[in-house]
């Protein structure tokens, strides 16, 4: 049996139970909920179909372990900040607010369940691409391996650093100028957590493309291949997700605009000296 196929029955499953849980509980943060849990049941399914067919697994038993630990982490970083208590992404419910009820049905369905699960499918299947050409685990599979871990650590630590200032937000009692983090990996990024989630997951399409270049598909098809498009697609939604999550922000702290002059969107850079950059408490 193909993978693929047991891959896009879970997914059928797993859109069903999405939009239904929205509308049973009015509450669309349902795909939130299993966002660090599907791609790791995703990639594991073609890891073990690797093993089952006695081929040279050892390639996607490290994608499976390395996307393990990305879903322990984010699950556990979102479990820390209520996510799995029924709160619901303040996003929604902005939105929500802006549409009329039927328009926000149909943008639940198409793209809250639809679109973010099937990019979820796609984001793993450089797995399936590994799982087709079962060679050798190789040096640039162990480097792509390294980077996909190194930003895992980013990604650990900048939410980190994003949990302690809002820890001590709290209990400041709601107030800590200038209002968001500036400090740590924040003075280079203003969003280095979301910097890093891409960077995996462009390291994870490059252990897939490894192997399809090891069978000697070349540029075309090997290095560059359809898989391409789940790494593509998750930057421009991370990017129009930023785009509106900074306009929410903007318009609740008057010193963010300085901190946008100042301070690289996503790519860690160093502080441009346009202008004085917010300091924080």
């Amino acid at each position: 049996m193909d993978p693929l196929l047991l891959v896009l029955i879970v997914f059928g499953v797993t859109c069903a139970f999405c939009w239904i849980a929205s509308l049973i509980t009015k509450d669309t943060s349902w795909v939130d909920r299993i966002w660090s849990v599907v791609p790791v049941v995703y990639v594991w399914i073609f890891a073990i179909a690797g093993i089952a067919a006695g081929d040279d697994a050892v390639r996607l038993v490290v994608m499976a372990v390395l996307v393990t630990a990305w879903g322990a982490r984010l699950t556990f970083n979102f479990a820390r900040k209520g996510g799995y208590t029924g709160m619901e992404d303040y996003r929604w419910a902005i939105l929500r607010g802006r549409m009329k009820p039927w328009q926000f049905q149909l943008f639940n369905i198409f793209f809250i369940v639809l679109y973010q699960n099937a990019l979820l499918v796609l984001i793993t299947l450089p797995a399936y691409i590994a799982w087709q050409h079962p060679l050798p685990f190789g040096g640039w599979d162990a480097a792509f391996a390294a980077l996909f871990a190194a930003f895992l650590v980013g990604e650990f630590i900048a939410d980190q650093q994003q949990w302690e200032f809002h820890k001590a937000k709290r209990a400041a009692g709601g107030t800590l100028e200038p209002g968001f983090a500036t400090t740590g990996l924040f003075a280079h990024s203003r969003h280095p957590n979301f910097f890093f989630e891409q960077a995996q997951w462009w390291a994870f399409y490059a252990l897939g493309a490894t192997a399809a270049v090891s069978a000697g598909l070349g540029v075309w098809g090997g290095a560059l291949n359809w898989t391409i498009l789940g790494a593509a697609l998750l930057t421009i939604l991370f990017i129009g997700s930023t785009i509106f999550t900074e306009s929410i922000t903007a318009s609740k702290y008057p010193a963010y605009a300085e901190y946008q002059r100042t301070t690289s969107m996503l790519v860690p850079l160093p502080r441009r000296r346009s202008g004085r950059a917010p300091e924080a408490a």
